[in-house]
């Protein structure tokens, strides 16, 4: 049975939270299990159930919880996305119909599925540096909400000159088999590297609600740029990803 340490310096709804975070990282809880009941917690914990909506609070604060109305609290089912930089972007992948994120899947063994939008838009003062055009260039964005099985994982807002992109299938929600950089190699835009900055912050409201995060729950921030084999930035995407159900695994030469 657990108890409270009276003697204990620690906050009870600290006690409380720590024995059920134990519990669900041995696995007594396991992801998408219901715990008891406020009420069953309060008897278990001898102790008001104020404090026991403390701990709960908490809880759901660092993304273990999740509260559904009319049906009680629930360990989060976390969504393993590992994002393997080495081989997601290989030509080898685009030959085979398979886009970035499709390729995440394949390996995960998830469903994968994408809401997309697409729109022309002019070029500020940190796309047009990043793409090496002017401020005010035309460009074609596609902005795309990727689930994972259902659940909402990425966010990503690619950004490319019109000049580039224009009169293409990227011009369309679905962009055909290998997604944009098939079509870019297609028009002779070999890619030749990527740039790519990753860092880590809490999100926007919108990206919180998009991507249905728990309060607390902090977000991977990453921008990579595509360039072609005369040198020439041909696409930029901005991602921002939910940590708690993405990994990010690189793989680097000892040369």
């Amino acid at each position: 049975m657990p108890t409270i340490d009276r003697s204990d310096g620690r906050p009870y709804y600290r006690q409380i939270a720590d024995d059920l975070r134990r519990r669900i990282i041995q696995g007594q809880y396991g992801p998408g299990d219901q715990l008891p009941s406020e009420r069953v917690l309060t008897e278990d914990y001898e102790t008001s159930r104020l404090t026991v909506r403390q701990a709960i609070g908490l809880l759901r604060t660092e993304g273990l919880l999740l509260a559904e109305h009319g049906r009680g609290l629930f360990v989060r089912a976390a969504v393993p996305v590992q994002r393997l930089a080495r081989t997601r972007l290989d030509r080898a992948q685009r030959q085979a119909g398979a886009g970035a994120f499709q390729t995440d899947a394949q390996r995960a063994g998830f469903q994968p599925s994408v809401d997309v939008d697409v729109y022309s838009a002019t070029a500020d003062a940190r796309i047009a540096e990043l793409l090496q055009v002017s401020t005010g260039s035309r460009l074609i964005v596609r902005e795309r909400l990727m689930m994972a099985d259902k659940v909402p994982v990425q966010l990503s807002t690619s950004w490319l000159p019109a000049e580039l992109a224009a009169g293409t299938r990227i011009e369309l929600r679905d962009t055909g088999p290998g997604g944009i950089y098939a079509r870019l190699e297609e028009k002779g835009h070999l890619l030749a590297r990527f740039t790519e900055s990753v860092r880590a912050r809490m999100p926007s409201q919108d990206e919180a609600s998009a991507l249905r995060l728990a309060v607390g729950t902090p977000v991977l921030a990453v921008t990579r740029t595509a360039f072609d084999q005369h040198g020439r930035p041909v696409e930029t995407n901005d991602m921002v990803l939910a940590a708690d159900r993405y990994e990010l695994t690189y793989e680097f030469s000892a040369d």
